[in-house]
């Protein structure tokens, strides 16, 4: 079966661009100028990746982002058409995976999704066959890799597939340093990642958030700077 796309863009041009080039890689495309029939889309079909512009004119793809995180935990890449570090940090926040900086190269776009979807079909595997260490625990960290749950004091820490992934990284490698490089590829496989590019550092400052954790004073994700971060044994 075809992966199915969402596409959720104002600007008919770009909608109809990403489309063609995406049609050319056999996906199959649900196409939407707005966020009511992008919204009812969602509710009704199966999909496996959303790209959702950011300005539209009925609501923001903030919204439809964060309506998406309720139920599904497929990909979301947010389009921006501004450089504003808020935007970004934004999307990010509730739940997207990715973001792509209008004006962009249509061929850029087909790369991060192909990115994404291995990403996320790494991650389906992960929670249907066993891994070689099911659970990993750490100052009172349990991750269940096969079940996809982590609890920080026996409480649960509700992360996103991304923030799963990064610390699933980070204990299997304890005592190592990994740079933001090396997560970026390893999460993503993904050859566009640039100095400039912070994701990994937003969602490390999440997963700090959701830890109580701080980069100050920190108890498990140590940033060594210039380098990259870990996790002590």
């Amino acid at each position: 079966m075809n992966n199915r796309i969402l596409v959720v863009d104002d600007e008919q041009e770009i909608a109809d661009l990403i489309e063609v080039y995406l049609k050319n890689e056999n996906y199959t495309i649900f196409k939407f100028y707005s966020a009511k029939d992008a919204l009812a889309c969602i509710e009704s079909t199966e999909l496996d990746l959303a790209i959702l512009d950011i300005m539209l004119p009925d609501t923001s793809g903030f919204t439809i982002c964060k309506k998406i995180r309720e139920k599904y935990n497929y990909p979301i890449i947010m389009l921006t058409a501004k450089m504003e570090e808020s935007d970004k940090i934004t999307g990010l926040t509730l739940g997207a995976d990715d973001y792509i900086t209008k004006p962009f190269r249509p061929l850029e776009v087909v790369a991060r999704v192909k990115a994404q979807l291995r990403r996320y079909k790494k991650y389906n595997i992960f929670q249907k066959e066993p891994a070689p260490e099911t659970v990993i625990i750490h100052s009172g960290l349990v991750m269940n890799i096969k079940n996809h749950e982590c609890f920080l004091n026996d409480k649960a820490l509700i992360l996103t597939p991304t923030e799963f992934s990064i610390l699933r990284i980070l204990l299997e490698q304890q005592g190592s340093v990994v740079s933001a490089e090396e997560l970026f590829h390893m999460i993503w496989e993904d050859e566009y990642y640039c100095k400039s590019n912070n994701t990994i550092t937003v969602h490390i400052r999440h997963l700090r958030e959701k830890m109580n954790d701080t980069a100050e004073n920190p108890k498990y994700i140590r940033t060594v700077w210039g380098v990259g971060y870990k996790i002590e044994k």
